[in-house]
Order: structure tokens, then sequence, then C-alpha cells
């Protein structure tokens, strides 16, 4: 009997188990095969290659809040009709609408468009392309989520015109609502420093604030009450709650007809929706949005949920309305932040002080983020759990209902209270940001140090004997800090002494180059300049602090260029630079903000950890000719090694190259050739790629870039040569190390494919 007793046992563990088993396999099926039906769907509203860079005239809506710069305004556009003959265009595109001649319309040049207009305009298109690098933004993903399938412009044409002021649609009509908030609160708070925030408080628009401002809110760890987040959802869904409860139990016939309780859910809860539809919909605001829902289901049925299935149910809701979510930085830490909480607060036992809790709550975020945070953007904020404790009371009690009650036309006049308490709580975030100390910056840990340190922080906050301190309660809490320390002691890897690492960035029509022996790092041009930002803050500064680059031994800016020295400023800002070497100007911005500076002319050598680098143009005396061209006079750069050669040429044209073939034609061999001038026609002559005879030739151009570089011709005579070609439109970042093995070469689109590319 025992014997059967004890096989009916086993028989029934394994099929509890199998069916598990099978349970979790047909869920993960039915997840992969959803999110690549829904791809798909989404791909196949493409803009074929040949209707690239071609004129289409188009009627349609434009979908979302246009975002104005100096020199163009750029929107959302719903397409309803291609007026162009056999053309095809995806539902959705970005257009940017350049300045052009003055109009009725504008004085600027520029259309005053409001969303949810309809026009007919010619456009010029072209597939959404993003540059390609490690540790950088992706944003062909960022396009893809929200099924932006082109992107373009706007061409002059007497046939643009606006066809309807409004187009009766909720989502047209909720971006022109949107739209219009921004520009009451602009007119009520005309050149006021934080307007821009109060209407990102309202509306969700997070391009309302100034980059400064994102500076303190990031460097502060607040920048997730600059969205309409979560935390606002549920205060004000809550606060509408207790308001409708409240005023629905004061009449008997309301009670009679519905419970209080129910009423106040729906109220709440469709507060909650419209609330989370005014910020844009963004993963915060559905993460919150999803998880009343179900907490309002629950209600309305009398049942208890607990808090599991309430982050669960809400988590199955946004993956299956949105499967790229899990791509974006903000559904971990916006979920990581909800589950967080959860850990610390839900099934203690015993009462919990309210300043206590409020504490550790606080600790707990701080410490169970940072290794996603590293990840994710290589930098915590040290004074985030001070920052927090002041601003999320601040803004979430008093500054975002004030803001929101001035959306109400009749109660805008609580604008400038809300904008005063704003600027309170930026005077103490601006103070901790200005500590010398107020952010923590290292390289990107390994994947297995942010398992290992997640698995830490869980062990380290595990249940504890209330008041009887931290490392009381559930034993050896402590040693969750071992499990923390590879987070920060497991370091990248370097070259040895004698080789060379060498990136070449993708920075689209421009130039970037990182260059890393043992024990010094040099970075060659700093990409161009995007208008709001630009390369060195988007790409450069990301990868070298990604890659465990504190400083810089030396820059090189080889002329003054825009598409070379665009994001310079922002590299000296953020990295310290030893030395910087250039052509420019004494005068220029980029030489006065470096302290140590020198002019690049031919002769200079240096040598690092056994790495020769020699700069062989221009001529000393060319900064004596006031009628010197830029490019001409680029800085030209040949690094060397036992392993391979590096020449990097800049946008020196044909008569740099023969000035170099006469003076310097024994110095330019090289295994690697960056193309001069991105491979335009003034340059490559066939006697220069002769002599240089690279093995691989870089060419580092921008997607359908309006020079088409690189020329047809240019690319013909070096395929003469027999040497392998690379563009960085084409295969992004290109990562090569000069090892006992040779040349090593790794593209980063490559080694990264992605379906949709």
């Amino acid at each position: 009997m025992l014997a059967a007793w004890m096989l009916w046992r086993l028989q029934s563990t394994i099929s509890i188990l199998a069916a598990k088993t099978l349970g979790l396999v047909f869920f993960l099926a039915a997840g992969f095969f959803w999110a690549a039906i829904v791809a798909d769907w989404r791909l196949a509203d493409s803009l074929p290659h040949e209707w690239e860079r071609r004129d289409i005239q188009v009627i349609g809506v434009v979908a979302s809040l246009p975002q104005h710069s100096d020199r163009s305004v750029r929107f959302q556009f719903d397409i309803e009709q291609v007026i162009t003959t056999n053309a095809v265009v995806p539902n959705r595109i970005i257009l940017s609408w350049y300045r052009g001649r003055r109009t009725s319309d504008d004085e600027t040049g520029l259309p005053n468009i409001k969303a949810g207009e309809r026009w007919q305009i010619t456009v010029r298109l072209k597939r959404p392309h993003g540059n390609s690098n490690p540790h950088s933004f992706d944003y062909e993903v960022w396009a893809l989520e929200r099924n932006i399938r082109a992107t373009g412009y706007v061409r002059q044409s007497a046939d643009n015109v606006r066809l309807h002021p409004l187009v009766n649609q909720p989502a047209y009509r909720i971006e022109n609502l949107r739209q219009e908030i921004q520009q009451r609160f602009t007119r009520i708070l005309p050149d006021q420093t934080y307007t821009g925030v109060l209407q990102t408080l309202a509306t969700g628009d997070q391009r309302a604030i100034p980059n400064e401002h994102w500076q303190v809110f990031t460097r502060t760890g607040t920048n997730h009450l600059m969205a309409i987040s979560g935390l606002h959802i549920t205060l004000v869904a809550g606060f509408i709650f207790a308001l409708i409860y409240w005023l629905w139990r004061c009449s008997h016939f309301l009670t009679l007809y519905l419970p209080a309780r129910r009423a106040a859910v729906i109220v709440s809860l469709f507060t909650a929706f419209g609330y989370a539809l005014l910020s844009g919909f963004a993963i915060p605001a559905q993460r919150a949005f999803y998880m009343l829902a179900v907490v309002a289901v629950a209600l309305w049925r009398g049942n208890v949920t607990s808090a599991s299935s309430v982050l669960a149910w809400a988590l199955l809701a946004v993956v299956l309305i949105d499967p790229w979510a899990t791509l974006s930085a903000g559904f971990w830490l916006s979920f990581g932040a909800i589950t967080i909480i959860m850990f610390v607060t839900v099934g203690r036992i015993g009462p919990m002080h309210w300043l206590s809790g409020w504490i550790r709550i606080q600790w707990a975020i701080t410490l169970g983020l940072a290794p996603l945070l590293l990840a994710l953007f290589q930098q915590v904020s040290l004074v985030s759990p001070i920052a927090n404790a002041i601003a999320i009371p601040l803004v979430s009690l008093a500054i975002v209902p004030i803001t929101l009650l001035a959306t109400i036309p009749l109660f805008d006049f609580l604008l400038p209270l809300a904008h005063a308490l704003l600027n309170i709580g930026m005077t103490f975030l601006t103070a901790l940001n200005d500590l010398p100390q107020a952010v923590w910056h290292q390289h990107a840990p390994p994947a297995w140090t942010i398992i290992a340190a997640m698995a830490g922080i869980a062990w380290l906050l595990l249940p504890g004997n209330l008041g009887l301190g931290f490392f009381a309660g559930f034993p050896a809490r402590w040693l969750g800090i071992f499990a923390l320390l590879p987070l920060f002691l497991v370091l990248p890897d370097k070259p040895e002494r004698g080789e060379l690492w060498l990136t070449v960035l993708d920075v689209g029509q421009g130039l970037a180059v990182v260059a890393q022996t043992k024990n010094h790092t040099l970075l060659f041009d700093t990409g161009p300049d995007f208008g709001k930002t630009d390369s060195g803050s988007r790409i450069i500064v990301p990868f070298l602090r990604a890659e465990g680059i504190n400083k810089l031994d030396a820059m090189i800016v080889s002329h003054a260029d825009s598409d070379h020295s665009g994001g310079a400023l922002s590299v000296l800002d953020a990295i310290p630079v030893k030395l910087l070497i250039s052509s420019l100007e004494d005068n220029h911005s980029i030489v006065r903000m470096a302290p140590n500076n020198k002019q690049c002319y031919n002769g200079q050598t240096w040598y690092w950890d056994n790495v020769q680098f020699e700069l062989l143009h221009p001529l000393a005396q060319s900064y004596q000719n006031a009628s010197r061209k830029t490019n001409a006079n680029s800085c030209v750069l040949k690094i060397s090694t036992q392993h391979g050669s590096v020449l990097i040429p800049a946008d020196i044209g044909k008569a740099g190259e023969q000035a170099l073939l006469e003076r310097a034609s024994d110095q330019l061999p090289s295994t690697v050739l960056i193309a001069p001038h991105h491979g335009s026609n003034t340059s490559s002559t066939t006697r220069f790629i002769q002599q240089v005879n690279p093995s691989l030739t870089i060419f580092t151009v921008g997607y359908l870039n309006r020079y088409d570089h690189p020329r047809p011709e240019v690319v013909d005579r070096y395929r003469a040569l027999g040497n392998k070609l690379l563009r960085s439109d084409h295969d992004g970042a290109t990562l090569m190390r000069f090892t006992d093995e040779g040349l090593v070469t790794e593209t980063w689109r490559g080694s990264n494919p992605r379906y949709w590319q």
C-alpha cells in the first residue's frame, strides 16, 4: 500500500510539473507568435526604396504636437490619401517643415501648424534610419514602436495648403487639446523659466523642457517626475475616488441606485484614463492605468486581488498592446520601480510608521534601480534619495494638482502659483545638481554582474525586524553586498601594450574616431551638430563612458566644419581632455573652452604604449594664409603599430592628397583608410589611394545624404584595388583591433542584426 501511494504521489507530481511546463511553453510560444504577427503587420507598411527622395503629394492629418525650433517645425503626419500616381506611402510618417519665404500664416517663414489639421502637401521621404553604435539610442526601434515608417520633409510648393482646421476624430481632438493647453500656458507665463516644465506636467510632452533643465532632473534622479508618471495618475485617481465616494454617500437616492464604491471606481478609472491620454499614453502611464483597471475590476466584483496579480495583469496588457515596449528603458524602470515598492511593503508583518515607510521605499528604489540605471545609462544619481524626498511630495501633492486645475480655463489663474512652487523646488534641485559628486559615472557592466547585483539587492531588501536596525531580522542579509561588488569591480577589457583598438563611430554625415592604447585614448573629430543636440552628447560621450574611458589624453578636431567639430563642446563639457589639437582659429569657441590646446601641423609625433601617432598635414606655415580653406587644411593623422596602421585624412581634397604624395609618400601606406571627405568627387585620386593601398576602406556617410557620398565613381576606384569597403550608413560603427592576430574587424550592424533592418 505504501509503495502504491508513493507511486501515485510521484505520478501526480510529475503530471503537475508536466502540465506547468507545457503551460509555460504554450504561453511563451503564444507571446513569440503574437509579437511576430504584430511585427509582420507593421513592417508590411513600409516605404518602397524606389520612392525614397522623390516628391510625393499627399493628403493627411497632423497627428502629434508640433515640435518647434529656430529652423523648422516637426510633427507626425497620418496619411489619408496619396495623390501622386503609383506612389506608396506608409500610414504614419514624421515630417519637418523648414523655414522658407515668409507667408501670410507666419512672418517667420514657418506655417502655423496645429495638431488635428488636414493638409495637402508635397513631401520627400526616406525609410527610418538611425545611427548604429554601441551604447547609444536606437532610433529605429523608437520609430518602429511608434509605427513611424518613414521620415522626411515638406517641399516648398504652391500646392501646400491647409484643407481643414480640425479633423473630428478623438485622437486628433486630444492632440489639439494638448497643444491648446501648451499655448495657453505660454500666454499666461510668457518668458518664465519653467513654463516648459509645467507644460510637460500637464500634457506629458517632454520636449517642452529645455536641455539644461533635463540635465538637472537627470543628475538628481528626479526626471521620472517630469513625465506624467504612474505616481501622478494614481494620486489623481485616488483623490477622485475619495471625493466621489464621499459625495455619493451624501445622497440616499444615488446609493440605492448604485453603491458609492462602484460609482467612485467608475469615475476615478475614467479620470485616470483621460489623464493618461492627455499625457500621450507613455509606458509609465499605461502601466498605472492598467493596474488601476485591474484594481477597479476587483473592487467592482468585490474580490480581493493580490498586488502581484495586479502587476502581472498590467504587464500582460502592456506587452499585448505594444510588444516592443520591452525594448525601452521606461518599461524596465517603470515596472522595476513598482516591483521594488511591492517587495518592501506588501505582505510585511506589523505596522509601519509613515516616515520610516517613506525612507524605506526611497532607499529601496535607489538601491534596486541602480543596476538597471548603470546598464542603461552608465550613471546613478547619488543625491537621488534626498532630491526625491523633497521633490516627490512637492511635485505630486502640490505642483501637479494645481497645474492640472490650471488646464481648465476657469482656474488658469493658478498657474503663477504652480510656477512659484516649482521655482522653489528647482532652486533646491539645482543646488544638489551643482555638488561635485552628484552623479556616479562608470562603465557599462556585463550582463552577469547585473543579474548578480539584482539577486544581491533582493537579499538585502528581505524583511527585517521592525525597529531593530537594518541588519536585524532575516539572517545574513549583509551578504547581499558581496553580490554588488562585480557590478563595479569587473572592468572592460583594454588593449595590450603595442595594440591599438580603433572605433569609427556612426555619426551620420560626419566623422568621429576613438583610438585606444593600453593607457591612453584619443578622439579624432566629434561628428555633426544636430540642432538642439549633437554627436558629442548623443553618441560619443555615452560610448566613452560605457567603455570605461573617463578622460581623453588628446582630442583632435581636424577642421571647423560642423560635421567634424559639432560635438566638441559637449565632449569638453562632459569629459576631461588633457590636450586639444586642431586647425581651428585661436578665437574659436572650441579652442577657448580647452585650457590646453595647440595647432596641428606636419612633423608632430608621439608614442603611446609602443603605438606611434604622427600628423602629416597641414604645413605649419599654412596658418599664415588668411584665405586658407578649412577642408584643405584638415589635420591628417597616421597611427602605426607593429600589427597594422590607419590613415585618417579628414576632409582633404585633391590638392592636399597631391601635397602628401610629394612630401610624405613613404608614410602613406596603411592597412586601414578612412576615405577622404566621405568619398566625394573632390578627393580620393587614383594615385593617392594606390599609394595608401589599404586592405580596408571606410566611408563615413549619412543615409541617403544630400551630397550622394560616396560617389559611385570614387567607390569604383577603391574597388579596383580589391580592398574591403565598409560604409557607416550600411554597417554602423566599425570596431577594429590591431593585435597579434592581425586586424580583427567587426561592424555593429553585422554583429547585432535586427529583423526590421
